[in-house]
This record gives C-alpha cells, structure tokens and sequence, in this order.
C-alpha cells in the first residue's frame, strides 16, 4: 500500500513549545513529510505555556462543542489551529480547560506532576480521534511521538478498530527520554473500563498504578510499528517489540538521512 496520509499525534512540536529532542524531531517529522508530498494531519495539545497570540491559534468552531465523559465527569472538548510559521503545515490542537489551559507539559511551575495525567492522556486520545472521525478523513499511517499519545494505539485498536477512519491504518508509536516519574492514578484501569476497555486488554490487573515504562509498554502491545526515538529507549523497546512481533528501528543520531528511515519504516509497515 502506498502512504499518501499520514496523522502526526505529537506531545511537544517546536516552536510551539521550547527545542527540545521530541519537538525538533517532531517538527523535522512533519517538514520531510511536506517535502515529500504526503497529505498530513497533526495534533498537540494546547498546553498553557503555547502563546496563542503570537503563534495565532484560533478556535475551530465546526471541530469543537463535543464533551468527552471521564470518570463520570463531562469534559468540553475545545479544537484550535495554527501554522507552523514559513510552512503550510497546520496543526490542531486539543484543549480543554481543566487538563490543559494553565497547565504545562507535566508539572507545575514546582516540579509536582499533575495528579491527573493518566486523564490528560484519555482525553488527548479520545480528543484526537474524535476530531479525525469529524474531519472524515482516513489516515494510512498514524505515528504517535511521547508518553501523551501512548494511550491512542490501544483506543483506535480496542474502541475504533471498525470505524472507517481507522479500519485500515497503521499505528507507529515513537518513545523518547521526555515522561512522568510518579506511578499514574492507581484508579486509571477503572477510568479506562468506562470506555469499554477491560484490565485483561491492557495486560495490567485493576488498581495497578503503571508507570512510564508501562504507558510504552501498552502502546508497543497495540501498535504496528515501534521506534526508539530517544537511545535510552532502545534496550526496552528492541526487546519488548521482538516479544511481540512488533516491526522495530531505532533512529541514528544523525539526522541526514531520517525522513528516508521514516519513509521506508512506514513502507514496511504498511506492506
């Protein structure tokens, strides 16, 4: 099958957040696809710390106005836009106002990670694929970059696994460096069982509370592909990816030749 669309779910792409290894490669990511004439779709989240003045986001007024229910709470769901500056890249951004607006990537201005990052992932997730179900659009490959994203793999194979926009795409997940310390919310299985996914589905009994390792863990289970963007994620991903007869690589340092890896990973991929 030949690639033509390609969906970026990414944690962190410059210059909306600060250079970094998972924003630069991201936003390296998105112009080799330019270049190479792939039709893209890219998603972030509109953390608190994104400038939407200078980086001229406004709200998407057709994409928004959908609650997502978490944890028996309605939780309004707020699409906004911007270009990346000098290209013709657009990117959406999910935003709401308990989980993202005044809220950074992972902690406080103290260091203190948010309590409630295992429901910033769900509602990232379920925000991303809502949002492509609406834009009815039918992505060949969707290439998830960071812990954020980690959830998409298992809701578009568990939950969305017959819906058109998703039957036939392929899921890359990407891990780096960049994660949370502390274990997630030790009621996170149960918040998840309210979407219909069970404890046995994600390999990890109730009341687990999972950690960093865990989260790339899930997402290698139910992706297609894995990639070891970060060295330090190499040992983990190669072994847990041959486990589960996963396709692997792990990115060279340098960057020369990167978006041929990508193009010819995704190629493989997809058959």
């Amino acid at each position: 099958m030949k690639v033509t669309r390609v969906l970026v779910v990414a944690q962190e792409i410059y210059p909306y957040l600060p250079s970094s290894e998972i924003a630069d490669k991201c936003r390296g990511l998105l112009l080799g696809l330019q270049e190479k004439g792939r039709e893209i779709r890219t998603f972030m989240p509109r953390y608190g710390v994104v400038n939407e003045r200078r980086n001229q986001l406004h709200e998407v007024i057709r994409l928004s106005g959908m609650n997502l229910i978490i944890d028996d709470t309605d939780h309004p769901l707020i699409i906004k836009v911007a270009s990346i500056p000098s290209t013709r890249i657009q990117v959406y951004f999910i935003d709401n106002e308990d989980y993202f607006q005044h809220r950074d990537v992972l902690s406080d201005q103290t260091g203190k990670e948010y309590p409630d990052n295992d429901e910033r992932a769900i509602f990232f997730a379920r925000g991303v694929i809502e949002t492509v179900k609406k834009l009815r659009w039918t992505p060949d490959v969707v290439h998830c970059h960071g812990w954020i994203t980690s959830l998409i793999p298992l809701y578009i194979k568990k939950c969305y696994s017959d819906d058109p926009s998703f039957r036939d795409s392929k899921i890359v997940y990407s891990a780096y460096d960049s994660c949370f310390s502390s274990p997630l919310d030790i009621r996170f299985m149960e918040k998840l069982s309210m979407d219909g996914i069970s404890p046995e589905e994600t390999g990890f009994p109730a009341g687990t509370p999972l950690t960093c390792e865990d989260m790339v863990k899930l997402a290698v289970k139910y992706s297609d592909g894995v990639i070891a963007a970060s060295e330090s994620q190499a040992t983990l991903l190669a072994e847990y990816s041959k486990k589960n007869g996963k396709k692997y690589m792990q990115l060279n340092d340098d960057d020369t030749n990167r978006m041929e890896e990508y193009n010819n990973f995704y190629d493989d991929i997809c058959g």
